[in-house]
């Protein structure tokens, strides 16, 4: 099914609800020509009224990093670390180090919910896990400001979540963070009888710049043939280095949480080369790969306002396209981050009720 957002645009405001892949029913919401002129002129214009308080938040703290620079990055950085919320006491966390590979130091991962091979408390056999890389432009993040978080993903899936502190870019280029978050999924794999892991039972998931290595790790995961996934689960996925660069977003969209400017900034720091330019690694950038049959079912989650909209819409397409089970979900007047920055609105609940409904299908789980 080919799916043109800017098609959808000129004919004016619409919601649609497609099916793709057949793993259920998305829901692509979509704003029209006044939307898009009302956006231009006012960044808040096309918010969800719910989520619009934590716009306000999101947009003084982008003033504050616009233009992203290395000069900027201790902000970004700093501002990533305070969102980390407090740690569950019922879902143990441990950190390790795992070897990546030769001329790559050990990197550390934050092992969530391990259960010393015991089985799960719902059934005593082993648990389903997930290996998780975090957000942050490729620049910034951290697995262990994450912890908290996954630990509540953990609880309600009763599952094992290994979460990789990959080196940040511009330090390191995308080759080495690639070889570390594939050593985590690898090792997952590979100590699944320690951990409580039910090897049968693997999927990676990742949020924004940990979505597009998500992506990655389940493209090696085909490739290598050594680790099989039952799921991708990609939240509003940083897929794709020419949004910004030689393709640029309408009016009104990717104006909060994260821009074309600092998209070009993340990807030039990942790649070591110019956004949309001849010179991109296409090993580096999940949009660039040609061939996507025979990848893990997806399920893909972006907002209607989200810089990412319009390549995460394609690269679900092109899944779609190439047989890979695939369910998208569009949130119309979100932005990026919303459900971190306003997680009870409506909106935000919707994006976490899917996503786990789509772990726990893929898990085999009853619904929650």
């Amino acid at each position: 099914m080919m799916i043109n957002r800017r098609s959808v645009l000129r004919r004016g405001g619409v919601a649609l609800g497609v099916g793709l892949g057949g793993m259920g029913l998305s829901s692509l919401g979509i704003g029209g020509l006044d939307f898009a002129s009302a956006a231009a002129a006012d960044p808040l214009a096309g918010v969800d009224p719910e989520l619009r308080a934590g716009a306000a938040t999101v947009l003084a703290m982008g003033a504050k990093l616009s233009p992203l620079t290395t000069a900027r990055l201790p902000i970004l950085r700093g501002g990533g670390a305070a969102m980390a919320g407090p740690l569950r006491p019922d879902v143990p966390v441990e950190a390790r180090k795992i070897a990546v590979g030769p001329g790559i130091p050990d990197v550390t991962v934050q092992v969530i919910n391990a259960s010393s091979g015991a089985g799960s408390r719902a059934s005593g056999g082993p648990r389903p896990a997930i290996l998780h890389t975090h957000g942050g432009g490729f620049v910034a993040g951290s697995a262990l400001a994450e912890r908290g978080y996954l630990q509540d993903f953990a609880h309600a899936l009763d599952c094992v979540i290994v979460s990789v502190e990959y080196t940040l870019a511009p330090e390191a280029r995308f080759t080495r963070s690639v070889a570390e978050t594939y050593a985590g999924l690898r090792w997952l794999h590979d100590q699944a009888e320690a951990l409580g892991v039910d090897r049968r039972r693997l999927a990676v998931m990742g949020e924004s710049a940990g979505g597009g290595h998500a992506a990655l790790l389940a493209i090696q995961a085909r490739d290598r043939g050594e680790v099989p996934l039952v799921l991708q689960v990609l939240t509003y996925p940083m897929l794709d280095d020419r949004t910004g660069s030689t393709v640029m977003p309408l009016p009104g969209i990717g104006k909060l949480g994260w821009d074309a400017q600092a998209n070009r900034f993340g990807w030039e720091s990942f790649l070591g080369a110019t956004p949309g330019s001849r010179a991109v690694p296409a090993a580096g950038v999940p949009a660039r790969c040609a061939r996507l049959a025979g990848l893990a079912p997806a399920f893909i989650a972006v907002g209607g306002i989200d810089l990412f909209v319009d390549e995460d819409i394609t690269y679900a397409r092109r899944l779609t396209d190439a047989g890979v089970p695939t369910e998208l979900l569009v949130i119309p007047g979100a932005y990026h981050g919303f459900d971190r920055v306003v997680p009870d609105a409506s909106p935000s609940r919707r994006l976490i009720a899917a996503r786990l409904a789509a772990l726990r299908r893929a898990f085999g789980q009853p619904a929650g």
